[in-house]
């Protein structure tokens, strides 16, 4: 475990849908940068895990500085007064959305995630859906409303990226951008033109 002492703190959620990598691949950029993880996956993100990657649920806990069961209503992250930055669910079901959206906190992550907006700190929900019908897209508008900022993890192919793992990176880093994290760990966009 690092020695975290007054670091930055950000929440990950890691929910049941598919895209696992991206809330495994948060975690790893988080160790490169002055920031305490603390970390909440719901019970279907364990099967996600098991299904999409070859990563055991021990090594993506270890990932965190802090990791919580999902049903630990009574965890830090589950309080106003624990100080963070904001919270980033990588990836976040329609579920997990919809409790979010309807301020139903019946589980850790829903919690922590309530809390986050009620504190007025960055949500940021790396959506997994598609198509999406008017139900979703209703709920996407009542987190936004609420705060939230709902951002599906849609590649971006300027970086020309080679492999998944240069993908998720990517969106990724783009995330830690939104929560206000200054990094180099992806190539940016530099806007020149060629002749």
């Amino acid at each position: 475990m690092r020695k975290c002492g007054s670091m930055k703190k950000l929440i990950v959620g890691i929910s049941g849908a598919s895209g696992a990598l991206y809330g495994i691949r948060l975690l790893e950029m988080l160790r490169e940068l002055p920031v305490e993880s603390h970390l909440v996956m719901s019970r279907a993100a364990r099967r996600t895990i098991a299904e999409e990657t070859d990563f055991s649920i021990d090594y993506v806990r270890a990932l965190a500085d802090t990791y919580y069961p999902p049903d630990d209503i009574g965890a830090a992250i589950a309080s106003g007064s624990f100080r963070t930055m904001g919270m980033i669910i990588a990836p976040c079901s329609v579920k997990t959305m919809g409790e979010i959206a309807n301020s139903i906190a019946g589980n850790l992550m829903s919690r922590a995630a309530d809390v986050t907006l009620k504190e007025r700190r960055k949500l940021v929900l790396m959506l997994r859906e598609t198509p999406l019908h008017l139900g979703h897209l209703r709920q996407m508008t009542a987190v936004t409303e609420a705060g939230g900022i709902v951002m599906p993890p849609v590649p971006a192919f300027y970086a020309r990226p080679e492999t998944l793992d240069e993908m998720v990176t990517h969106t990724v880093g783009r995330a830690l951008d939104v929560v206000g994290l200054d990094h180099d760990l992806i190539q940016r966009w530099g806007g020149e033109d060629e002749d």
